[in-house]
Protein backbone atom coordinates (compact mmCIF):
# COMPACT_ATOMS: atom_id res chain seq x y z
CA UNK A 1 0.00 0.00 0.00
CA UNK A 2 0.82 3.60 -0.82
CA UNK A 3 1.14 6.48 1.39
CA UNK A 4 -1.60 7.70 -0.55
CA UNK A 5 -3.59 4.65 -0.09
CA UNK A 6 -2.93 5.01 3.95
CA UNK A 7 -4.53 8.62 3.91
CA UNK A 8 -7.49 7.76 1.70
CA UNK A 9 -8.28 4.78 4.46
CA UNK A 10 -7.96 7.36 7.31
CA UNK A 11 -9.20 10.82 5.73
CA UNK A 12 -12.99 11.28 4.40
CA UNK A 13 -12.35 13.56 1.39
CA UNK A 14 -8.61 12.92 0.37
CA UNK A 15 -8.91 15.98 -2.64
CA UNK A 16 -10.20 18.53 -0.87
CA UNK A 17 -6.73 18.69 1.54
CA UNK A 18 -3.05 18.96 1.12
CA UNK A 19 -1.28 16.10 1.21
CA UNK A 20 1.73 16.30 4.07
CA UNK A 21 5.37 15.48 2.51
CA UNK A 22 5.84 12.21 4.43
CA UNK A 23 4.05 10.00 6.78
CA UNK A 24 5.48 7.72 9.37
CA UNK A 25 3.29 4.40 9.87
CA UNK A 26 3.99 2.04 13.16
CA UNK A 27 4.14 -1.98 12.75
CA UNK A 28 0.33 -2.31 11.93
CA UNK A 29 0.81 0.34 9.13
CA UNK A 30 -1.31 3.08 11.21
CA UNK A 31 -0.46 6.34 10.73
CA UNK A 32 1.67 7.77 13.74
CA UNK A 33 3.03 10.84 11.77
CA UNK A 34 2.16 13.46 9.37
CA UNK A 35 4.77 16.05 8.37
CA UNK A 36 5.38 19.02 6.18
CA UNK A 37 9.37 19.32 5.32
CA UNK A 38 11.05 22.34 3.53
CA UNK A 39 14.96 22.21 2.87
CA UNK A 40 15.20 25.88 3.31
CA UNK A 41 16.55 27.74 6.27
CA UNK A 42 14.23 29.69 8.68
CA UNK A 43 11.32 28.72 6.76
CA UNK A 44 8.93 27.87 9.98
CA UNK A 45 10.16 31.21 11.68
CA UNK A 46 7.93 33.18 9.04
CA UNK A 47 4.66 33.89 10.73
CA UNK A 48 2.68 33.23 7.56
CA UNK A 49 4.53 30.24 6.49
CA UNK A 50 4.07 28.54 9.64
CA UNK A 51 0.66 29.19 10.09
CA UNK A 52 -0.21 27.60 6.60
CA UNK A 53 1.73 24.75 7.23
CA UNK A 54 0.08 23.85 10.76
CA UNK A 55 -3.27 24.58 8.87
CA UNK A 56 -2.67 22.19 6.38
CA UNK A 57 -1.44 19.38 9.14
CA UNK A 58 -4.58 20.31 11.05
CA UNK A 59 -6.73 19.73 7.68
CA UNK A 60 -5.32 16.34 7.72
CA UNK A 61 -5.68 15.15 11.11
CA UNK A 62 -9.41 16.60 11.71
CA UNK A 63 -10.20 14.62 8.78
CA UNK A 64 -8.59 11.21 9.95
CA UNK A 65 -11.78 9.18 10.43
CA UNK A 66 -10.73 5.89 11.58
CA UNK A 67 -7.96 6.47 14.43
CA UNK A 68 -5.87 9.82 15.83
CA UNK A 69 -2.85 10.23 14.18
CA UNK A 70 -0.70 11.30 17.18
CA UNK A 71 2.38 13.33 15.90
CA UNK A 72 2.97 15.97 13.61
CA UNK A 73 6.09 17.32 12.58
CA UNK A 74 7.46 20.50 11.00
CA UNK A 75 11.24 20.57 10.04
CA UNK A 76 13.26 23.02 8.06
CA UNK A 77 17.15 23.44 7.04
CA UNK A 78 17.10 24.21 11.34
CA UNK A 79 15.16 22.22 13.43
CA UNK A 80 12.74 19.69 13.29
CA UNK A 81 9.61 20.09 15.41
CA UNK A 82 7.19 17.37 17.28
CA UNK A 83 3.59 18.75 18.29
CA UNK A 84 1.15 16.73 19.70
CA UNK A 85 -2.80 16.15 18.61
CA UNK A 86 -5.23 14.99 20.47
CA UNK A 87 -8.06 14.47 18.10
CA UNK A 88 -9.40 18.21 18.88
CA UNK A 89 -6.09 20.31 19.13
CA UNK A 90 -2.44 20.37 17.51
CA UNK A 91 -0.21 21.14 20.93
CA UNK A 92 3.08 24.27 20.89
CA UNK A 93 5.92 21.89 19.89
CA UNK A 94 6.79 19.46 22.49
CA UNK A 95 10.27 18.91 21.04
CA UNK A 96 12.59 20.55 19.03
CA UNK A 97 16.08 19.40 17.61
CA UNK A 98 18.68 20.96 15.48
CA UNK A 99 17.85 19.47 12.16
CA UNK A 100 21.80 19.47 11.59
CA UNK A 101 22.33 17.33 14.74
CA UNK A 102 20.26 14.94 13.39
CA UNK A 103 20.65 14.62 10.02
CA UNK A 104 24.16 15.20 9.82
CA UNK A 105 24.55 11.43 11.53
CA UNK A 106 23.06 10.27 7.68
CA UNK A 107 25.14 13.27 5.60
CA UNK A 108 28.03 14.04 7.14
CA UNK A 109 28.17 17.46 4.73
CA UNK A 110 24.63 18.68 5.65
CA UNK A 111 25.92 21.91 6.79
CA UNK A 112 27.67 22.85 3.31
CA UNK A 113 25.08 21.02 1.21
CA UNK A 114 22.42 22.51 -1.04
CA UNK A 115 19.48 20.14 0.05
CA UNK A 116 16.57 19.61 -2.71
CA UNK A 117 13.26 18.67 -0.59
CA UNK A 118 12.94 14.89 -1.67
CA UNK A 119 16.77 14.63 -0.71
CA UNK A 120 16.25 16.10 2.66
CA UNK A 121 12.75 14.60 3.02
CA UNK A 122 14.64 11.27 2.18
CA UNK A 123 17.04 12.49 5.09
CA UNK A 124 14.43 12.39 7.51
CA UNK A 125 13.01 9.30 6.67
CA UNK A 126 16.15 7.51 6.91
CA UNK A 127 16.54 8.87 10.51
CA UNK A 128 13.28 7.78 11.32
CA UNK A 129 13.87 4.45 10.13
CA UNK A 130 16.55 3.86 11.81
CA UNK A 131 14.93 4.43 15.34
CA UNK A 132 12.48 2.59 13.83
CA UNK A 133 14.63 -0.69 12.99
CA UNK A 134 18.40 0.74 13.96
CA UNK A 135 19.83 0.12 10.12
CA UNK A 136 22.37 2.51 11.11
CA UNK A 137 23.30 2.50 14.43
CA UNK A 138 22.16 0.95 17.41
CA UNK A 139 21.92 4.81 19.09
CA UNK A 140 20.14 6.61 16.02
CA UNK A 141 20.51 10.63 17.31
CA UNK A 142 17.89 11.89 19.86
CA UNK A 143 17.05 8.28 20.80
CA UNK A 144 15.93 8.67 24.15
CA UNK A 145 14.57 12.26 23.55
CA UNK A 146 12.14 10.82 20.70
CA UNK A 147 11.53 7.89 23.91
CA UNK A 148 10.35 10.53 25.97
CA UNK A 149 7.36 11.92 24.12
CA UNK A 150 6.36 8.77 22.92
CA UNK A 151 7.14 8.38 19.85
CA UNK A 152 10.05 5.45 19.72
CA UNK A 153 7.55 2.79 21.05
CA UNK A 154 5.51 3.77 17.75
CA UNK A 155 8.04 4.01 15.10
CA UNK A 156 9.99 0.41 16.17
CA UNK A 157 8.97 -1.65 13.28
CA UNK A 158 7.27 0.67 11.30
CA UNK A 159 8.31 2.57 8.23
CA UNK A 160 7.77 6.27 6.21
CA UNK A 161 5.90 7.18 2.93
CA UNK A 162 6.81 10.49 1.18
CA UNK A 163 4.76 12.22 -1.11
CA UNK A 164 7.64 13.50 -3.58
Amino acid sequence: MDGKEHLAMLVTNLRDIQLPDFIALDKDENVILIAKVTSEPHSFKNPDTRKYALLDLIDVLKFATKNIIPFAMLADKDNIEFLRWDGQNLSEPILTLNTADVLSHYEPKFKEKKLYNSYFIGLIESWLRDLGYNWNSETPPYLKEMQEIGFLQLIEGGMTKAYH
